[in-house]
């Protein structure tokens, strides 16, 4: 999947995209990737954050939340 693609996407309908990795995390063996998505299309301030060992990790979780609330998802 095309990460950039997605992100450019979902800001074209509003949504800001934060897409980390957590060096400190990484080196504790925690979940160092974060994926956070917010803005114009979600209600009440909601927003999408999801804390996973990997990009693919991340992605399974946080794009099928985003589709959940109607936001387009390229492929």
């Amino acid at each position: 999947m095309d990460v950039v693609r997605v992100m450019e996407a979902l800001a074209e309908q509003g949504v800001t995209v934060l897409f980390k990795a957590d060096a400190e995390r990484m080196r504790d063996g925690m979940k160092p990737w974060t994926f956070v998505a917010s803005g114009a299309p979600f209600r009440d301030d909601l927003l999408v954050r999801v804390d996973a060992a990997s990009v693919e990790a991340c992605l399974d979780v946080c794009l099928l939340r985003l589709w959940e609330f109607g936001l387009v998802i390229p492929e």
